[in-house]
């Protein structure tokens, strides 16, 4: 079998990190919250509560349509405006106790789906894909846009 040329296996190889992406997001899914909901909602668990306009420049949006995301999420009561700490023009998002329990069990979801996946691997296959993890990891953290 002809060995891939470096394109081909650089193609391939996105093809299969996204179809792994998609994979994982369809299993978290939860809750019918469309995609930039799920990532608003990750975003504010990871860093906390933020602005309107913080969300907005970290997801690469316009603030009106970070503002449309937010109203959506706040009446599913999955965020809360709050008072900014030491700015009192400011509103800060942040999840409510209903926004962590979606979120916690979105990550325990996905998870759960990879940790089966690979366990269907043999051992020399799993500890490939987790060398392969951290050489991912390596090249995104010396890559960064």
């Amino acid at each position: 079998m002809p060995r891939k040329t470096f394109d081909t296996a650089v193609t391939d190889f996105s093809h299969a990190v996204g179809q792994l992406v998609r994979r994982v997001r369809k299993a978290g899914a939860s809750h019918g919250l469309s995609w930039t909901e799920s990532s608003v909602m990750a975003r504010l668990d990871r860093n906390g509560p933020a602005t309107t306009a913080d969300l907005a420049r970290a997801e690469g949006m316009k603030p009106q349509s970070m503002g449309t995301t937010i109203a959506a999420l706040e009446e599913m009561g999955m965020v809360e405006r709050k008072p900014h700490p030491t700015d009192g023009r400011q509103v800060n998002i942040d999840l409510t106790a209903k926004g962590v329990a979606v979120r916690n069990t979105s990550k325990d979801a996905k998870r759960t789906w990879l940790a089966h996946a690979i366990s269907q691997l043999d051992q020399d296959e799993q500890d490939t894909l987790f060398e392969a993890g951290e050489i991912i990891k390596r090249l995104v953290e010396s890559q960064k846009v």
